[in-house]
């Protein structure tokens, strides 16, 4: 009966040690420390594209359906494929992943196998009676053992496991963040790259234009029509464009390298054709929502989320160390002095070790209390601080949003007024009403209202990738039904 209940009072032990209580504090997720709504904006949002069906989040908005140019979604299907800095954001995670499976393993007992022997040679002044037969003694042993094993009563064990796992989270949750800064960088260089190019078809148009200007100037000249002022003027409109046109190549490399970097390999022979430049590559049509969704949806405030809890743990882990500390070793074998008769049924042994320990004088206990506590403040400010960052991107972008389409218009207007006053000065001076300096600068109006026209319009297109970045976008390639994954896997333990 006796071995009966030592039997069945093992697992209890057992269960009792694993289902300790916590001493961490109840975790409250602070307020969120900005306004309800997002600032009502200077105009309303155009939308020239449906939005996607049954997305009510632009986080489950998929970046495939979000950009729609065939070659810039083969662009970020690369870049996620190989970007350096992506793989390392993988790597973390499995890194964090194994150090939660360390710490979760020491919340459960370790069993092992093993066998020692020990042969000792005794001087003659340590044998019995001096006899020669007690030179050399024997000992051997053979069973199952467990190591120290520590009874987590007050959850000191039990919250360093919750703090290394909330570390986890914190650490996917960052790879989520990698993926969606991966997916704007990628489309803020295209971007760049597809504006540069147009911008050079721009020059070499007005190149040409300008070219014809000063043949003009310089026939006029030689017929002594013209001044040699005019003549220079010319000159100078056609060099500085030639000095545009080089400055435009520039960018063109720089965003095809920013483009290799961010792939991690050379762009490819075989990229599918790329779209005609202009704002229906990305879709208009975006959903908001209000600032309490980013704390659901944003990868980066739902890592410092994870971040504060972990601290709330280790606050639990800190409070039990002014508790004793229980820890038990146990063994179940054979013992004997001869190896051959080591497994009979007289050499059984056994072994149970129990052991407490007690702080007395607790300075470096309260310290690491006081620690914890210091770096669970420090996390609630950088969850606090990622909200409120979070909430200005998204406030900016909305800005954007509600003004770049009027700002567009309104430039598309003045490259008609410009293009129309090119060609009444140029008429004027070839009938030599007016002097060249209205044909100048008519054509330097008309080629600042062109360069506007396409900078405003990638600055227009990188606001709107950056609103979609700014909402917890871009870490799914296909828009799919999340309503009832939208938290991180694996939560549930």
């Amino acid at each position: 009966m006796q071995g009966i209940f030592k039997r069945a009072s093992l697992p209890l032990i057992v269960t009792l040690a694993l289902a300790g209580c916590s001493l961490a504090p109840k975790y409250e997720r602070p307020a969120a420390p900005v306004p309800a709504q997002y600032p009502a904006q200077v105009g309303p949002l155009n939308s020239n594209v449906a939005p996607v069906s049954g997305v009510s989040y632009s986080a489950d908005l998929g970046w495939s359906e979000f950009f729609t140019d065939p070659q810039l979604r083969a662009l970020i299907a690369l870049s996620l494929a190989n970007n350096r800095d992506m793989r390392v954001a993988v790597e973390r995670v499995e890194e964090a992943r194994a150090q939660y499976g360390i710490a979760q393993s020491d919340r459960l007992p370790t069993f092992g196998i093993g066998g020692n022997a020990q042969i000792t040679r005794n001087p003659e002044a340590l044998r019995v009676n001096g006899a020669e037969s007690d030179s050399v003694t024997r000992y051997y042993q053979a069973g199952v053992g467990m190591t120290a094993f520590e009874l987590d009563f007050f959850g000191r064990i039990k919250n360093l496991s919750e703090a290394a796992y909330q570390q986890y989270l914190a650490t996917e949750q960052a790879r989520r963040t990698v993926h969606i800064n991966l997916v704007a960088q990628v489309a803020e260089a295209y971007f760049r790259l597809r504006t540069a190019q147009q911008l050079e078809i721009l020059a070499e148009k007005t190149l040409q234009s300008r070219q014809n200007t000063y043949s003009l100037a310089k026939a006029r000249f030689d017929a002594g029509v013209a001044s040699a002022l005019d003549l220079s003027q010319a000159k100078t409109q056609l060099d500085s464009v030639r000095a545009d046109r080089a400055s435009l190549e520039r960018a063109q490399a720089q965003a095809q390298n920013a483009l290799h970097l961010l792939l991690g390999a050379a762009l490819p022979a075989d990229l599918p054709k790329a779209a005609v430049f202009g704002r229906d590559q990305v879709l208009a049509a975006i959903p908001v929502g209000l600032p309490s969704d980013l704390l659901e949806r944003r990868p980066d405030i739902m890592s410092a989320e994870n971040v504060l809890l972990s601290a709330n743990a280790n606050i639990g882990a800190a409070r039990a160390a002014f508790f004793p500390n229980i820890s038990i070793t146990g063994l179940l074998g054979f013992a004997s002095p001869q190896l051959g008769g080591l497994f009979s049924s007289g050499n059984r042994f056994w072994q149970f070790t129990p052991q407490l320990q007690m702080p007395i004088f607790s300075g470096g206990v309260s310290g690491n209390l006081e620690l914890a506590e210091a770096r669970k403040n420090i996390a609630v400010a950088q969850y606090e601080k990622s909200i409120q960052t979070a909430f200005r991107e998204v406030a900016d972008a909305l800005a954007g949003e509600a003004t770049y389409d009027n700002q567009l218009n309104a430039l598309r207007s003045l490259e008609a007024s410009a293009a129309e006053t090119l060609k009444l000065a140029t008429l004027r001076y070839e009938t030599g009403i007016d002097s060249f300096l209205q044909v100048q600068n008519a054509e330097v109006d008309l080629y600042s209202a062109q360069q506007a026209f396409y900078q405003t319009g990638m600055e227009s297109l990188l606001n709107r990738v950056e609103l979609y970045k700014a909402l917890g976008g871009g870490w799914l390639q296909d828009t799919v039904d999340v309503t009832a994954t939208n938290t991180v896997e694996g939560q549930v333990k």
